[in-house]
């Protein structure tokens, strides 16, 4: 799936609505640490992952750069440092401008005025004034993996994002995840819009047959919603 069709297909959908798609699936849900929030409210991003592993100057960003596709998603590790800004707005803008649609930073950024301007959506841990004072050797694999949180990234992942934090998905299932997604999107849509019209959300699940089920049999409740065809938790 290209850059194109990621964006198409995931447009109106939401990292919880392709959290619980996971789940669904069997998939490990691979997200990055609730930390990494957005810069801006009302966030989307979707792109295949860019990784670069920092060690202390930007070449690592603009040597991704050169390789990157238009679309991706620059996908940076700083090792949750908090003594250093690894991204500001330098950074934010040659990636705009490469085409990039966004950058998910496993540390800190500044230059956060300029980086609302610009416009590129952006997550990170936070800000910080001081750029790096060091400089180390870099990896070898420093674009080709990126370490967030506990979670490794690599070409081979689609990042996904919004005001709930940043999912990390495998690439070759994308359209997959995105189905499942849609249809727990479109159910959740339809029982908001019965409890908005008086029919609350225990009589559209059939909370009662549940609770009979569940003292009968043992019946948990999410095998009592895929039976019935409810969503609320998967």
């Amino acid at each position: 799936m290209d850059a194109i069709d990621l964006r198409r297909t995931y447009q109106d959908l939401t990292t919880a609505h392709v959290a619980d798609a996971l789940l669904r699936l069997g998939i490990p849900i691979r997200q990055a640490p609730p930390e990494v929030r957005p810069i801006r409210a009302g966030t989307h991003l979707v792109g295949r992952a860019c990784p670069a592993r920092h060690a202390g100057s930007v070449d690592v960003f603009l040597e991704a750069f050169e390789h990157a596709e238009r679309g991706d998603v620059l996908v940076v590790d700083d090792d949750g440092r908090r003594d250093e800004a690894c991204v500001g707005d330098l950074v934010a803008l040659e990636a705009r401008e490469a085409g990039l649609a966004g950058i998910v930073i496993w540390g800190l950024h500044r230059d956060s005025r300029d980086l609302r301007e610009i416009a590129i959506p952006l997550f990170s841990e936070g800000t910080l004034a001081g750029g790096p004072q060091r400089l180390d050797e870099q990896a070898a694999d420093a674009l080709t993996r990126a370490r967030v949180g506990d979670v490794d990234v690599t070409r081979d992942d689609v990042v996904f994002g919004d005001d709930d934090g940043v999912l990390f998905l495998p690439a070759d299932l994308a359209d997959e995840i995105a189905s499942v997604a849609a249809g727990i999107r479109d159910v959740e849509r339809r029982q908001a819009s019965q409890i908005r019209m008086g029919t609350s959300l225990r009589e559209q699940l059939r909370f009662a047959e549940y609770l009979a089920a569940r003292d009968r049999d043992g019946t948990t409740f999410r095998q009592h919603l895929r039976a019935i065809g409810g969503a609320i938790e998967e």
